[in-house]
């Protein structure tokens, strides 16, 4: 059952898309293939990308009321989470929506990889006619150096810094800055919990990417760029149309 789902809903139309792609460059070229890959992967998640990145831009906007119902109820569990689901509701929004669109890329990026380097069986330059759909056409050539620089299937720390750039950026967009602790709070072990999420985001996530990127091969480093870089273009939208 679950090879059934993962071949008819992720790993099959993945490469059935790179493999057009393929066919339709100059070439052959297999990493300009990733690219437009990657950006319809990206468009078929948009509606939902869109709505977790709304999520987080009203995250930002109800914050001060947030803090304010965690003071006034500081000492009132039950009402202080009837007023925060209140906030939420009278807001619009679903506090889960961005973790879900998360997760729902991670099969993308596998079914990519496994894609460029295994093909079913039949790794990239090779074309694997057993899970060819019958109207995507057979590539009459198929180029593995992304633009005549380098290796698509090998590492390259380049591209692999450059996927930790994007997201760094990519987080610094969608997250809120970390409030300043006041020296003379008290301290609140929940605060120091969230702030210390928020920076370990924004500055090892991007780590554990370029670390991520480079270990596995370049295919994984241009997924991450061009995620990052339509991400970013996502969040621009949100804002000027909110």
């Amino acid at each position: 059952m679950f090879s059934l789902i993962w071949h008819a809903v992720f790993f099959d139309p993945v490469y059935n898309t790179l493999v057009f792609f393929i066919d339709l460059f100059p070439g052959g070229d297999v990493g300009l293939s990733i690219i437009a890959t990657v950006v319809i992967v990206k468009l078929l998640l948009f509606p939902l990308s869109i709505k977790a990145v709304k999520t987080q831009k009203i995250m930002r906007d109800i914050e001060p009321k947030l803090r304010e119902v965690k003071e006034k109820f500081k000492d009132k569990r039950d009402e202080l989470a009837k007023a925060t689901m209140e906030i939420y509701r009278e807001a619009g929004m679903n506090p889960f929506a961005s973790i879900g669109v998360m997760f729902l890329q991670i099969p993308f990026v596998i079914a990519l990889y496994l894609a460029v380097l295994k093909g079913g069986g039949v790794p990239l330059p090779g074309i694997n006619l057993d899970i060819l759909y019958s109207f995507i056409p057979h590539p009459s050539a198929v180029t593995m150096n992304f633009m005549g620089l380098f290796d698509i299937t090998g590492k390259s720390m380049v591209l692999a810094l450059i996927a930790g750039i994007a997201q760094f950026f990519s987080v610094r967009f969608a997250m809120p800055k970390p409030p300043v602790r006041d020296p003379n709070a008290a301290p609140s072990f929940k605060a120091d919990f969230s702030r210390n999420m928020q920076l370990q985001m924004q500055y090892v996530m991007p780590v554990i990417i370029v670390m991520t990127a480079y270990t596995f091969s370049a295919t994984i480093a241009l997924y991450f760029v061009v995620s990052n870089i339509m991400t970013i273009v996502q969040e621009l939208v949100v804002r000027r149309h909110r």
